[in-house]
């Protein structure tokens, strides 16, 4: 993975997205803090309504923000969006109201659901070797962990000499740090061809590619189940650490340190196990692995209660390494579902229908932990995860090729793709759904 950072314009890319990630964990922190000054003891109910807020913009304004900006060069834009994201956390230390908190964060996450598909899809133009773009996404799941593990500890650092609105100064030089980095990067351009279709299509176009491709119709599938056992850890890890458990503080640290571990474990593996095994049995036996785990866990507590704390920690690392199972390879799944003028399109969708799968799996984590108990709750969200991965079994074919083999009857003799291929209307490459080939062939 080192040899990737001789690539100048990855290390600047790689770069921005630590220092980010980094002003994220910070904002994180400081957003509780805040919350908890405004709103004493309904703080939870604020920050409940910003994390929907956040993920309403995410699935809503994502397509309708790349459909916006294909017309724009991609430089500008990433850089645009990280300097919106420093406005508005340079404004968070003046917030008196919470309702000023929903509208800066409503302005902070549409900034987001701009800069991440963007900056996601920039990253196969740049790595077009699929050996070295799998390793790129393997760091860039690394980047999300450690940043999981050392915000937290430099808020707290920070915290013990300075207040809580130094913390949005970090998040907004993070942000900065991230613009400064990518405007002195070589960033690729977007392919011309996008930005000539209408609107109307731009804004729809990514997800139509999405949902008629067999791959991705399964990778949504798995996004659910990633989503169910993420949802269960990350909601409820701090209801069984510190109230069931009576653990500390430090203790529920160390608990998301373990998933943090085994999703790290899963990082560091996955290039050398994906370049000897195709990514639907691995990404298939993560979401197995993940839906087991909880299903098992919600008997186990049934029956016996939580398990000692050694064996918690285990198996928050053993769901952290099925998690990321599932959700690193999925750039290689785009990635090779797409013309390259047709992948900001499609990231954009990606990252909108995978975070509709976090909205649904949130508050049902949530509830069901309070209102059914933890064992019910491990048992619903285990059986959610475990149907996603059904139904990726079912919409995703085994042995799917890249090659395929195909017919031309609705393209007229003269059309430049059947010319490109000696005007056989049967012929064979390599498929994706693009103007010429609407509907896989698989499906009729």
């Amino acid at each position: 993975m080192i040899g990737l950072f001789s690539n100048r314009t990855y290390a600047a890319l790689f770069s921005a997205q630590v220092v980010a990630l980094l002003g994220t964990g910070l904002l994180t922190v400081a957003l509780g803090l805040l919350a908890y000054d405004l709103a004493g003891a309904r703080a939870g109910v604020v920050l409940g309504t910003a994390l929907t807020i956040k993920m309403v913009c995410y699935v809503g304004l994502s397509p309708l923000a790349q459909a916006l900006v294909q017309r724009l060069p991609r430089k500008p834009v990433l850089v645009g969006a990280d300097l919106a994201r420093v406005a508005v956390a340079l404004c968070l230390p003046f917030v008196s109201e919470v309702w000023q908190i929903y509208g800066l964060i409503f302005l902070l996450q549409a900034a987001s659901a701009t800069f991440t598909p963007a900056y996601q899809a920039t990253l196969p133009d740049l790595l077009p070797d699929e050996g070295e773009y799998t390793r790129a996404l393997s760091l860039s799941r690394l980047a999300y962990d450690l940043e999981n593990l050392t915000s937290p500890a430099l808020a707290a650092l920070l915290l013990t000499v300075t207040g809580y609105n130094a913390l949005f100064a970090g998040t907004a030089l993070g942000f900065a740090g991230s613009a400064l980095l990518i405007g002195l990067a070589a960033v690729p351009p977007l392919d011309p061809g996008a930005s000539a279709r209408p609107f109307r299509e731009r804004l729809t176009r990514g997800t139509r590619i999405y949902l008629a491709t067999p791959r991705l119709r399964g990778l949504l599938a798995l996004n659910l189940s990633a989503a169910a056992a993420g949802a269960f850890v990350l909601v409820n890890s701090v209801v069984l650490v510190r109230g069931r458990m009576g653990g500390s503080e430090a203790d529920l640290a160390l608990a998301m340190a373990a998933f943090g571990a085994g999703s790290m474990a899963a990082a560091l593996a996955l290039p050398r196990l994906l370049g000897r095994v195709e990514d639907r049995p691995v990404m298939l036996a993560g979401g197995f692995g993940a839906a087991l785990t909880c299903l098992l866990l919600g008997i186990w507590v049934a029956l016996s209660g939580l398990p000692e704390w050694p064996a918690f920690l285990a198996v928050w690392a053993l769901i952290g390494l099925f998690y990321a199972s599932i959700l690193t390879p999925s750039g290689r799944l785009l990635r090779r579902s797409a013309h390259a003028e047709d992948r900001p399109a499609v990231f954009a969708a990606q990252f909108a229908l995978s975070h509709a799968c976090w909205l649904v799996t949130y508050p049902l984590a949530g509830w069901a932990g309070e209102a059914l108990g933890m064992a019910a709750a491990l048992g619903l969200l285990g059986a959610l995860a475990l149907a996603g991965v059904i139904a990726a079994r079912l919409v995703w074919p085994a042995g799917l090729p890249n090659i395929v083999e195909h017919d031309h009857t609705d393209l007229p003799p003269d059309h430049p793709h059947l010319r490109a291929h000696r005007g056989r209307r049967r012929h064979a490459h390599v498929f994706v759904i693009d103007d010429e080939h609407r509907v896989w062939p698989t499906q009729g």
